[in-house]
């Protein structure tokens, strides 16, 4: 995965209202605009950052290549590992959101987007067993025309990673950091858009709508099985 940005809004506060903008690249949109034929990243169709042709090639399973960089050079990935690994692309390639945050010292990069911890645990889950060579997916690899490949043995993810915060913390090497709080982070889900200003505004006084926002998130195990059977009764 490679993270480009062109531009950022400048202040946390100010960057909530701000347009959002596009990460640059040759395979990002200039700036956010609908889009139509979605085969994944349907979360950010409404105001994508990229075509649906990419959708298109990322919707194939097993994800053996996206732009040159492969995802099966320790075998395919399990249909679950994979579903986390695509939600990790969705968020670079197609969320405005994601231009929140820059790197400081490299326009090619972003760093320490809040990620829940429980979507960090639950990654880590459905990739337990899976094989990986790569501590860093970014720089742990020898690159060349044909791609990206292995340095070293594949080993499985439960190996390669303490936990969940481990693997969030170095899986896309400084890009995404752990929190504890369920309203203060992305998950990668249509709540996202709502708890996005109280992640930029960066302090902890109580909101009385921080909680309201992020309410799905709250719901225990049981509540959100029964709201599922009740959608589909």
């Amino acid at each position: 995965m490679k993270f480009v940005v062109t531009i950022f809004c400048v202040g946390l506060v100010s960057a909530v209202s701000c347009q959002l903008q596009c990460l640059g690249g040759p395979h990002h949109k200039s700036t956010p605009s609908s889009e139509t034929n979605f085969q994944e990243c349907l979360l950010y169709a409404e105001s994508s950052c990229c075509h649906a042709n990419f959708t298109e090639k990322l919707s194939r399973s097993p994800m053996i290549e996206v732009n040159n960089y492969y995802y099966n050079r320790c075998g395919n990935l399990s249909k679950t590992c994979e579903d986390y690994m695509k939600k990790t692309e969705c968020f670079y390639h197609c969320s405005p959101l994601a231009s929140h945050w820059i790197h400081p010292n490299f326009s090619e990069a972003i760093q320490h987007v809040p990620v829940c911890q429980s979507f960090c645990d639950n990654w880590f889950d459905a990739c337990h067993s899976d094989l990986t060579c790569t501590y860093n997916w970014i720089s742990d690899w020898e690159f060349d025309e044909t791609g990206n490949h292995c340095k070293n043995d594949c080993i499985p993810f439960h190996k390669m990673y303490a936990n969940g915060t481990d693997l969030c913390l170095n899986a896309w090497g400084v890009s995404f950091v752990t929190s504890s709080s369920p309203c203060r982070c992305l998950d990668f889900t249509e709540t996202d858009k709502k708890v996005i200003k109280y992640i930029l505004k960066g302090d902890n006084s109580a909101e009385s709508g921080e909680e309201e926002a992020c309410k799905p998130r709250l719901k225990k195990p049981e509540d959100k099985k029964a709201a599922d059977s009740e959608e589909h009764d």
